[in-house]
């Protein structure tokens, strides 16, 4: 019989005794002999043909059906020893991709169990045991990728995204090792010693591939761990590569391998994590010079579209582009790409100061880098830069953006000397100042290296809890009291300190406990910390006073509408929000029409306007949710308050419902799932309030305000929550005439120039489809509908705005839709007949 066919057999028939068998001695007998098939040496039973051909055609169906079993008697009757010696080791001894796959698969799908808890624990030794470092030298082994393309892109998923597998399923119970702060720097540790045994190979004469090292490193860089991952991995590199150039060939191998679309993650991490120029240009070598990718982001991206990199990055790279001869015709083309930049005066109007900043710096750091025969055939461009380039800046009103000018133009003309003459401005020294004209004394990076240390004891310090300590930390007390003469005499500073970095001020004012008191505070108090404890507990007392709310609301609304942050109250724009949209809830058609009645007044503010907005937004959507039990306040405040009883029947039925519950025997609980009860929709019967007023007086233009003129952002938003208000309305009786109002109002700005006023007219669109029913748009609506359409399928096909377009598409879809359902009804067609 062949090796394949026997092996195949035994396997099959160790599946049957597992599953169908309740003798414990041939259990442990089925285990042992799949254990044979992994244990390598003396002590197995079994030739490596054999060994090989379960490896490969075997050990996943193994696992899995390990995996099915986990809830099986015979499993439950094992000692944890037995589980050790016979079950664990299917896990750890095998092809550990094979297993990393089954692993992260049965802890996905399995349910909270002993049997999850099981994997959970072989998961956390497969980590600490070092295999995803066989799992990675494994693949580099491989010189040509083998397997399919599918299992090596789930194993790569798989191997980055573990703590995030991990995480939604075993939170809050996750293990400490699967957490990103320690699982990524395990990982790099792992990546780097199997790059030590890929370079011991290549010593030794056997071909190795990095690719899959590579995608590895890639794809948890662009995931967003790149900085714990080459925290432990850059230090590391730039030590084995000081005098080693096998190491060196690895490292720009391992970079020349990664992915085009995770290029850009990886550089920019690394050039953050390497501390000098001559680390990172042993790392990468010239790589610069032959991938356009990392031609574009070091030469273009890093220094001209982004501005969030320090100078010690800027000098790294830059320092990198001038470390050697091949590079340095890039450094020309930076210094002259940088010095166009600079000189724009179309950047000077419209980018941010941080990102001039960010230019200047590049510029004087690229110029301090040149040579003087490199400097001579730059003289004209940096002369041009420099006269165009001061002139935009001077021009400017901004201090900063006019001393960055002056700093920026002497030491170009210092660098430059044109004709033994320097510029010289008088500005005031400061930080920024000094910093800039620090970049054009070269800065060599003298910081010491960490020696290197083996590979395997620094993967194993990443894997565990570090076992190393001082050697004064180590030793028994009665050593210490030994050695130290000064131990035994009685000294204060061996008293712990208590902690009182908690410790809070007492406050000498109390909170009000009453609305009224709390509105007297608010009008009259000039004591700052009384209204600040006012204004928190202001939206709390109307959720607990609901008919004194109603007595004052809008009085109480008044007050909150106008009050300043006087005393610079931390959070006060949402506690008085908060407030206000309370009482508007509360008593909606008072406080709402004096809202709406006040946003076309006059004497109010832009912000003012757009505060009434806001809380009309929020208390229609509180209206429009089912009504909760708003007794308890939401704030954090309200703790300090004294608690006294309240009128709410909710607390009396409650404890009643308790211990009705308690002395009631159940013999079957039938579903968990809480029953929903109906509620009436708090918001149909008051959406005109909110709604109509709003369109009264849009044309009128006021002396402090004008909304269909310069008062654009207002406009825009204004619509937005007409938008709103109409979306809340599906099912109410008023949908439809708000509907026909609403397009009317639209249809005076559809053509607005204002991309913001189109989107927002266009939501708008998009909500009167949604909330007005069909028979409705049809009936009712059917003359505005054909212009309508018209309409959005312009603005679809040639609108500037990309948003404005998709927002058009969805409207015209939800039309087509609507429409549709409505004609193929025979019922609304015999209707509308």
């Amino acid at each position: 019989m062949e090796p394949g066919s026997e092996v195949r057999l035994r396997v099959a028939q160790c599946f049957r005794t597992l599953s169908s068998s309740t003798d414990h001695g041939d259990i442990i007998d089925a285990l042992k002999t799949l254990n044979s098939y992994l244990n390598d040496g003396a002590e197995s039973r079994t030739t490596s043909a054999e060994r090989e051909e379960f490896r490969r055609s075997h050990y996943s169906r193994t696992l899995r059906v390990l995996v099915g079993q986990l809830q099986a008697d015979w499993m439950h009757s094992l000692s944890a020893a037995q589980l050790s010696q016979v079950w664990d080791p299917l896990f750890l001894k095998g092809p550990p991709d094979q297993a990393l796959l089954v692993l992260m698969e049965a802890v996905s799908e399995l349910s909270p169990s002993t049997g999850l808890d099981r994997l959970v624990c072989i998961t956390e030794r497969f980590l600490q045991s070092g295999h995803l470092a066989d799992l990675l030298w494994s693949f580099c082994l491989q010189p040509a990728p083998s397997g399919s393309p599918q299992l090596r892109e789930t194993l790569l998923a798989r191997l980055t995204s573990l703590p995030d597998i991990t995480a939604n399923k075993l939170h809050p119970n996750n293990r400490a090792l699967f957490v990103p702060q320690r699982y990524y720097p395990l990982l790099a540790s792992e990546m780097l010693a199997a790059l030590e045994r890929t370079c011991q190979a290549l010593r030794g004469g056997t071909d190795c591939s990095s690719t899959f090292v590579a995608q590895t490193l890639g794809k948890v860089c662009v995931q967003g761990h790149s900085g714990p991952v080459l925290a432990v991995m850059a230090p590391r590199l730039a030590v084995c590569t000081r005098s080693d150039m096998v190491w060196q060939r690895v490292c720009w191998k391992l970079l020349e391998n990664v992915p085009e679309r995770w290029m850009e993650s990886v550089l920019t991490g690394l050039v953050q994590a390497v501390k000098s120029p001559d680390a990172f240009s042993r790392i990468v070598g010239n790589l610069v010079l032959t991938n356009k990718k990392a031609h574009f982001v070091l030469t273009h991206k890093v220094l001209l579209l982004q501005y969030k990199y320090e100078t010690p990055v800027l000098r790294t790279l830059l320092g990198y582009l001038a470390s050697d001869s091949d590079r340095r015709p890039l450094l020309i083309q930076v210094v002259r790409s940088v010095s166009q930049a600079w000189a724009n005066p179309s950047a000077v109007k419209h980018t941010s100061l941080e990102q001039q900043l960010y230019v200047s710096k590049t510029l004087l750091l690229t110029v301090s880098l040149l040579t003087d025969s490199e400097l001579q055939e730059l003289r004209s461009d940096l002369l041009q830069c420099m006269l165009g380039g001061m002139q935009s800046h001077l021009d400017s009103s901004v201090v900063r953006i006019r001393t960055m000018g002056m700093v920026v133009g002497e030491c170009l003309s210092s660098r430059m000397e044109i004709n033994g003459t320097k510029l010289k401005f008088e500005y005031k020294q400061n930080e920024e100042t000094r910093e800039l004209l620090s970049l054009m004394t070269p800065s060599m990076c003298t910081e010491p290296e960490p020696e290197p240390a083996d590979g395997a004891d620094f993967a194993e310090e990443t894997r565990g809890p570090s076992t190393h300590r001082s050697t004064s930390q180590s030793r028994p007390a009665s050593q210490r009291s030994k050695s130290d003469p000064d131990s035994d005499l009685d000294s204060d500073d061996d008293l712990t300190p208590y902690d009182m970095s908690g410790d809070q001020e007492m406050s000498q004012a109390s909170p009000p406990r009453y609305l009224r008191d709390c509105l007297e505070t608010l009008i009259s108090s000039e004591d700052s910390e009384r209204v600040e404890l006012s204004l928190r507990v202001a939206e709390s007392l109307v959720w607990r006073n609901v008919f004194a709310a109603k007595e004052i609301s809008v009085q109480m609304t008044k007050v909150l509408l106008h009050m300043e942050d006087k005393y610079s109250i931390d959070g006060f724009l949402a506690l008085r929000q908060a407030a206000m949209v309370a009482l508007t809830v509360i008593d909606s058609v008072p406080v709402t029409q004096y809202l709406t009645t006040e946003f076309y007044s006059l004497n109010y503010s832009l912000r003012q306007r757009l505060d009434i907005l806001e809380v009309l937004a929020l208390a229609a959507q509180e209206l429009s949710k089912p009504a909760s039990d708003k007794t308890t306040p939401s704030t954090s405040t309200t703790s300090e308050l004294t608690s006294y009883q309240t009128n709410n029947p909710a607390d009396w039925r409650q404890v009643v419902d308790k211990r009705i519950q308690s002395k009631t025997k159940l013999i079957s609980k039938g579903s968990t799932q809480p029953v929903t009860k109906a509620a009436p929709n708090r918001y149909a019967p008051v959406a005109g309030y909110f709604f109509f007023p709003l369109l009264r007086n849009y044309d009128k233009p006021e002396v402090t305000f004008d909304l269909l003129g310069s008062d654009q952002l207002v406009l825009g938003r204004l619509i937005h929550t007409l938008g709103l208000f109409m979306h809340l309305a599906v099912n109410a009786p008023i949908a439809a005439q708000m509907g026909a109002a609403l397009l009317d109002f639209l249809w005076a700005v559809r053509y607005h120039a204002d991309q913001m006023v189109r989107r927002g007219v266009l939501f708008a669109v998009c909500s009167v489809f949604l909330s007005v029913p069909s028979q409705s748009l049809l009936v009712d609506l059917s003359e505005q509908l054909f212009e309508t359409r018209t309409w959005l399928a312009d603005v679809a096909e040639g609108d500037p705005d990309a948003d404005c377009r998709s927002l058009a598409v969805q409207s015209l879809v939800l039309l087509d839709k609507s429409l549709k359902k409505q004609l193929q009804d025979p019922t609304a067609l015999s209707l509308e007949s």
